[in-house]
């Protein structure tokens, strides 16, 4: 069988730069050309000087021969593929996402109203790549009304945590009761329970025997998983909720988890001060990343490969960008910095133990917008303790102007970014009673859901009797919905 060497590629099975053995029964000829005693050879040149170099062993087989009489080798399509540059892959690759969102915007509109369509798709896709995409969404939404309030009981102590999967269709709820419960949204009842444990049956029991802190959804939803006092990260198939896989490697408790978007890396936040990276295609440990000099109270993560920390304590924000192995610090609250959420890939907001909420852009160091005493409300209807009320938990929707922020005022208050993300100003206040220790925005914007307890997720700083243990559903409605 003959094999082809291309000038300067290194093809056909001879490695560039090895030496090739030879025949020594052969003899040398004037132009370097060695020729067997053995066989007469003829030797072919294709276009572009290529030798066809039989060996004496192989038997040439007419089927496999796929050049024609008086032309150049054809290529197989394997081949070609490999020809193919980054540019022409780049291209080809372009007319088919092109074709696609073509395609997609035909089944909606006529043609010309379609190309116009398209051409906002990529401009959209564009700005949010980049981090600069800005929806603006908050005057859509009206005040929702007590019919749209709905609080589902059950779990035994304090929600700690939750999680809307990405259709909208169920949500994932922790507690300090160590349980999990799985709720559907539009029949606003229990699916299913993954119970919690006693302590010590770790290695028999399926669950936590802790209690749960976080939970995360991967935006494709084939991912469920959970973060627990007791170090853990449980991995589940959200539609089974079954368990299929566990991490360890934190030294302290798990307080955060974050998918990066439109991927299964997930970041891991915890009190051990670090940020684990993993894997869960191959169900691996990636990376650890340091920074943080107290216990990291909250993560987040976009499109790009960073995530974004709230560092408790030390009074700092982080963006850990992880393909340049480097860390943006930010400074500026004053007080233990709890949560933290994306916007945009440029855009955040925070919030404090001081009762502040601060906006924050990527190039500037210090908050561009801070409001003070945020929730000034009280539980009880009493005028509050100066920055007694801290802010539990932020939310926005994704490359919008609307941002949900949580405490134990007894509301949960919706703010609206203006003047290109410099100002923040109350938009709605809806009342929740209790400890808001989560809050999240449905994919769609559809439903904002609210973790509701008696007490703080992490400790009994204070107890709220009157409040009950429960998720609130809130669904959001725009003004021109019919």
């Amino acid at each position: 069988m003959s094999f082809f060497i291309r000038s300067g590629r290194g093809r056909g099975g001879t490695a560039k730069g090895s030496k090739r053995k030879i025949d020594k029964s052969s003899k040398p000829q004037k132009n370097g050309t060695t020729i067997p005693n053995k066989k007469k050879i003829k030797t072919k040149f294709q276009s572009g000087g290529d030798e066809e170099i039989p060996s004496d062993s192989d038997e040439i087989n007419s089927e496999e021969e796929t050049y024609t009489k008086g032309k150049s080798h054809q290529y197989s399509t394997d081949e070609e593929e490999e020809e193919e540059t980054a540019q022409e892959k780049k291209l080809r690759l372009t007319k088919q996402y092109l074709a696609q969102l073509e395609a997609e915007e035909a089944e909606k509109t006529d043609d010309e109203e379609g190309h116009d369509l398209v051409g906002e798709r990529l401009k959209t896709d564009i700005l949010e790549q980049a981090g600069k995409l800005q929806r603006k969404l908050a005057d859509e939404y009206v005040q929702p009304s007590p019919d749209d309030i709905t609080l589902l009981r059950g779990h035994q102590l304090a929600v700690t945590c939750l999680v809307i999967t990405p259709d909208e269709k169920h949500v994932f709820s922790g507690s300090k009761d160590c349980s999990i419960v799985k709720w559907s949204l539009e029949s606003k009842k229990k699916v299913h329970t993954i119970h919690g444990g006693r302590k010590g049956t770790e290695d028999r029991h399926v669950g936590h025997t802790s209690h749960v802190l976080c939970l995360a959804v991967s935006s494709d939803g084939t991912f469920l998983v959970s973060g627990d006092r007791n170090k853990l990260i449980h991995v589940w198939n959200p539609d089974t909720c079954q368990l299929l896989h566990t991490f360890t490697g934190h030294r302290d408790a798990v307080s955060g988890l974050a998918f990066r978007r439109g991927t299964h890396q997930l970041f891991s936040a915890s009190h051990d001060r670090s940020v684990k990276i993993w894997n869960l295609d191959e169900m691996a440990y990636v990376e650890t990343l340091f920074g943080h000099q107290d216990s990291i109270s909250g993560i987040d993560s976009g499109t790009r490969d960073r995530a974004v920390t709230s560092g408790g304590r030390d009074g700092t924000v982080r963006i850990w960008k992880v393909v340049e192995e480097s860390q943006l610090v930010f400074h500026g609250h004053g007080g233990c910095i709890d949560c933290v959420a994306l916007i945009n890939e440029e855009h955040f907001v925070s919030g404090s133990d001081n009762n502040s909420l601060s906006l924050w852009y990527v190039q500037k160091k210090k908050p561009i917008c801070t409001v003070q005493n945020a929730h000034p409300g009280s539980e009880d209807g009493d005028p509050t303790v100066k920055n007694e009320n801290w802010i539990t938990s932020v939310a926005a929707i994704p490359n919008s102007d609307l941002i949900a922020s949580g405490s134990k005022d007894g509301c949960l208050r919706l703010w609206k970014a203006e003047q290109g993300f410099r100002e923040l100003t109350v938009h709605h206040v809806i009342p929740v009673r209790g400890f808001i220790n989560c809050v999240q925005f449905s994919s769609q914007g559809n439903y904002l859901v609210a973790a509701v307890g008696q007490e703080h997720k992490l400790g009994r700083w204070w107890r709220l009797k009157d409040a009950k243990n429960g998720v609130c559903i809130i669904r959001l409605r725009k003004k021109n919905a019919t």
